[in-house]
């Protein structure tokens, strides 16, 4: 008489089919939580450099004066706000541990740094009002790999002639 049952071999097929498929979703779900916090990431950058960016062209716009203008160091905007004050925008440790800073106020997050800035002022010529460029471009400071994100903004500024 046969005794119907299972075989150790099907059994370790069955076992190795699972762990083939075990193996799988856990990589697409590690894949998928990589891109998640790349989005994460990229947005946290992005919103940093849209605050500096909203910041600097509302104190620039209302600028009575930028001076030098052209600025001979790219890294430093110095201006007079509508009532005379003087200030500054900056870019401070570029690269490593970058920042952009109004006076001395940091205007971005220490979760982000500034990898690459530029702050030129042009001046005006031919009834064009003077201008502004400015280039950041910016990564997660906290992220590494494939999760970390970058991005870059430029914006171009005129000012208003008084």
């Amino acid at each position: 008489m046969r005794t119907k049952g299972v075989s150790f071999i099907e059994i370790l097929v069955v076992i190795a089919i699972f762990a083939i498929l075990g193996i799988l979703v856990a990589r697409i779900t590690v894949v998928t939580l990589r891109g998640t916090n790349r989005s994460d990431s990229l947005v946290k950058v992005r919103e940093n450099m849209e605050f500096s960016l909203a910041v600097m062209e509302r104190g620039i716009r209302n600028a009575e004066v930028v001076n030098p203008c052209p600025n001979p160091d790219t890294t430093v905007l110095n201006y007079s706000d509508a009532d005379g004050v003087p200030t500054s925008f900056s870019c401070v440790n570029v690269g490593a541990t970058g920042y952009v800073a109004s006076g001395s106020a940091r205007l971005t997050s220490d979760e982000i740094k500034i990898t690459a800035c530029s702050l030129s002022c042009s001046p005006g010529s031919g009834g064009v009002n003077p201008s502004v460029t400015i280039s950041l471009e910016a990564a997660d400071a906290r992220a590494t790999g494939i999760e970390a994100a970058k991005a870059s903004a430029t914006t171009i500024i005129f000012l208003r002639t008084y």
